[in-house]
């Protein structure tokens, strides 16, 4: 049944976000409040693409279509939702190395330390592997509309 599948991947979702706000106290202050506005500006604008990609007639029925031909639940869904969890796992465990150090991306921080340990030790950049990572498992296994975000995201990670 595709409502569990849907459900693990709505619960890994909000144990990220919770996470995330509870990780973003005490972190380092960031410099530069221009480059704050261009970031807030940036991020709002792929969340706004995201929405209007959803909106668009064409490209709605394209993804419904795909999603009709996704077989459901079964193998998909649960290498979906393993791939969610491994993602929102690296996420987490990225955020926990990073430490005081992390910040929304293109922000600087006061005496910034470079951290190489967990999984910075082996990938550039985990967190934004492993969101996109969790945005490829949600499509497999809740919906082919995570896709949008995923190739948005993607481009604002690249």
């Amino acid at each position: 049944d595709m409502n569990i599948y849907r459900s693990l991947i709505g619960a890994l979702w909000l144990v990220l976000g919770a996470y995330w706000a509870v990780a973003a106290i005490g972190v380092k202050r960031s410099v530069g409040g221009r480059q704050r506005t261009k970031a807030i500006a940036l991020r709002l604008s792929v969340i706004v693409l995201i929405l209007l990609a959803v909106r668009l007639s064409p490209l709605r029925h394209v993804l419904q279509s795909v999603q009709a031909r996704i077989p459901n639940g079964g193998v998909t869904g649960v290498v979906g939702v393993v791939l969610c969890a491994l993602g929102v796992g690296l996420a987490i465990w990225a955020r926990a190395h990073i430490d005081r150090n992390w910040g929304m991306p293109m922000s600087q921080k006061e005496n910034p330390e470079l951290v190489m340990t967990g999984p910075y030790a082996f990938v550039r950049h985990p967190i934004y592997s492993g969101i996109l990572l969790a945005m490829l498992g949600s499509a497999l296994a809740a919906t082919v509309f995570w896709v949008i975000p995923f190739v948005l995201f993607g481009s604002f990670f690249v």
